[in-house]
């Protein structure tokens, strides 16, 4: 009677400990180690552990496990939760109950299999941890391997009441454990970003020091010293190199050296294609190797005639780069198996050399502004007569450029008249044949009303497209302004758009005809428009004649459609053929002056350009084009019916 009120008395001074842990202690392994030793003063405790569930992956963590046999995981070891036929462990805590497990019980199992992972307890004993919503905590384990120490009922009831009083504790520690690891993990990310601020500002800080170096007159071996002091602020560079180029003798110098092993380099000045720099410059590319890499690179070919030792630990190298430009490499390099380089230093250095090539850029153009500068003082004498024959040379060569830019406008504008100048000789070659066969027939007497009146008709024929021609050779000649980006045109008047089409048709039957292409005109009747007839008339021919030049072959069939129509206060004006089209390279150039597809065979380059001219600025229009090789060539153009007089543009 008096062990068992002595063994009460136990208990109730271990829940009474649990509870004042629970409110002084703030690790959860600790508590848990106060409660392995109170509970060992009431009850064989030699082999116990705790789980605690992580719901947000279904592990648990063993925060504590004491085990005379077995080995248990670190505390910080998630272990996915096993299912409740695979471990007791996960039995308690997934069905939230009690259980007590005999050896023999174990053994006699249904399937066969060893329940659990570790060695087969006498007596195994195991509560759940759970909290006041009745959320599983985790479990709370005892248990014997020897047969001397068993649990009895009363012995399972204590460990139920221990267990409840810990879930309580548990509970608590728990929330302020999670707040503590957020934390840290706050912490750590702030001191991630602390650090990542100060490196930026470290990197931001050695960038301004090499544009002052960059804009100082120090020496080159102040600089070179300098810039190594720089880069070793960023990394560890004991062993630094600083590569230049010379493109006028195909070499490499090597104006800094700074190594652990060696005093000098060995070549101060070596051919282009020898050592490793060479690989750098000829790829371009920042690169980081160790020793086995650069066996692999040698034996591969890529690397030729190997300068310096071998037994390099870790190696990286930037080239210097302008525009594509190299002016040469910065190497750091490592002997000891400690410092080893990253992508993270590959980077930084690549970024530094960037701006450091820069930097010698600006070097080397104050270098070169520095010299002239001192040729001149040293010519001071001949100073203003070589300045004016500078001036008179200058004003020379703009004058010559500015001629032969025009001397090639006019080109390309003369080839343009030539058609419809041509139209005229042929006209009126064809009007003097038939004014000398009329001749003949009224002197032998043979003339007639009908040969007479058909005599008529080509005269008339004849003089309309002369008139046409020739009015249209004019206003080419005026649109010559705008290939200087002069905008020009005739003067507005009110017209009929489909009657006009027509008329600039008849215009160029001589190019027409003999041609197996159709042209066909969809324009409302009464469509009128207050605008430049010169300007639509050269856009129309421009393109009748970029189709029969560009679009189709001699003998080839093809269709040319020209549709317009009204579209509020606009004129919506498309054009398109079914001939051979352009790529989209050509496409993109095809308003572009002096660009055609036929130099060799008359073409100007003008036509394109002219036309967009004088539908976007005379027409005040806007000017599309779409095409694709073998699905013909189409433009959409649109401008208002109605030009106010205001926007008209003087001739």
């Amino acid at each position: 009677m008096k062990s068992r009120l002595a063994r009460l008395e136990a208990v109730q001074a271990m829940l009474l400990d649990i509870g004042q842990l629970s409110a002084s202690c703030t690790d959860i392994t600790e508590f848990i180690g106060a409660v392995h030793r109170a509970l060992g003063r009431i009850m064989y405790a030699n082999n116990f552990y705790v789980t605690l569930a992580e719901r947000e992956d279904n592990t648990v963590r063993f925060v504590y496990f004491v085990d005379t046999v077995d080995e248990g995981p670190s505390p910080d070891e998630r272990v996915t939760l096993a299912s409740p036929d695979a471990s007791p462990t996960a039995w308690v805590m997934l069905n939230r109950r009690p259980l007590v497990v005999t050896a023999d019980e174990m053994r006699q199992r249904e399937s066969g299999a060893v329940w659990g992972t570790g060695s087969i307890a006498e007596h195994w004993m195991g509560c759940p941890l759970l909290d006041q919503q009745h959320e599983l905590l985790g479990a709370i384990v005892i248990q014997s391997y020897s047969p001397q120490h068993t649990y009895s009922k009363e012995d399972q009831a204590l460990f139920a009441l221990i267990a409840n009083h810990v879930s309580n504790a548990l509970q608590g520690l728990q929330s302020m454990d999670r707040l503590e690891r957020a934390v840290q993990e706050r912490t750590r990310a702030l001191a991630r970003e602390v650090a990542e601020r100060r490196r930026a500002e470290q990197v931001q800080h050695a960038l301004y020091e090499i544009a002052d170096l960059s804009a100082s007159a120090s020496g080159t071996d102040v600089l070179a010293a300098s810039l190594h002091r720089i880069v070793g602020e960023l990394m560890m560079a004991r062993n630094f190199i600083i590569a230049l180029t010379h493109p006028d003798t195909g070499e490499i110098s090597i104006p800094y050296f700074a190594d652990e092993q060696d005093d000098a380099p060995p070549q101060e000045r070596f051919p282009f294609g020898m050592g490793m720099m060479s690989h750098v410059l000829q790829t371009k590319q920042a690169q980081l190797h160790d020793a086995g890499s650069f066996a692999r690179l040698h034996a591969a070919g890529k690397v030729r005639q190997p300068l310096g030792g071998t037994d390099i630990v870790s190696w990286i190298g930037a080239p210097m780069l302008v525009h594509d430009t190299v002016y040469g490499v910065l190497v750091v390099q490592s002997y000891d198996p400690a410092v080893l380089y990253t992508k993270a230093e590959l980077d930084l250095l690549a970024f530094i050399a960037s701006h450091v090539a820069v930097a010698i850029a600006r070097m080397q153009a104050d270098r070169a502004m520095r010299k002239a500068k001192e040729r001149l003082e040293h010519q001071n004498a001949a100073l203003e007569q070589a300045l004016a024959r500078l001036q008179q040379a200058q004003t020379e060569l703009v004058r010559q450029e500015k001629l032969a830019s025009l001397g090639q406008m006019v080109a390309g504008v003369a080839h343009e008249i030539n058609t419809p100048l041509g139209i005229c000789v042929t006209a009126t070659s064809h009007l003097v044949q038939e004014l000398k066969l009329t001749r003949e027939e009224l002197a032998a007497g043979e003339m007639t009303q009908d040969s007479l009146e058909a005599f008529f008709d080509i005269v008339d024929q004849s003089l309309r497209i002369m008139t046409t021609n020739t009015q249209r050779a004019a206003a080419l000649v005026r649109s010559f302004k705008q290939v200087a980006v002069d905008q020009s045109s005739d003067d507005i008047r009110t017209f009929n758009l489909g009657t006009y089409l027509n008329e600039v048709l008849l215009s160029l039957q001589p190019k027409i005809k003999g041609r197996p292409v159709e042209v066909a005109i969809d324009c409302p009747k009464d469509l009128l428009l207050e605008s430049f007839p010169g300007a639509i008339s050269q856009i129309v021919t421009n393109m009748v004649v970029n189709s029969l030049v560009h679009g189709f072959e001699r003998d080839q069939p093809g269709h040319i459609t020209i549709r317009a129509a009204l579209d509020g206060d606009d004129v919506l004006f498309d054009y398109g053929d079914d001939g051979a089209g352009m790529p989209a390279d050509a496409l993109a150039k095809l308003f572009d002056p002096f660009f055609t597809t036929k130099r060799g065979s008359g073409g100007s380059g003008l036509g394109g350009h002219i036309l967009y001219n004088l539908a976007t600025g005379v027409l005040k229009g806007s000017l599309q084009v779409e095409s694709s090789p073998g699905q013909g060539l189409r433009y959409h153009l649109r401008f208002p019916r109605k030009v106010a007089r205001a926007e008209a543009t003087p001739a």
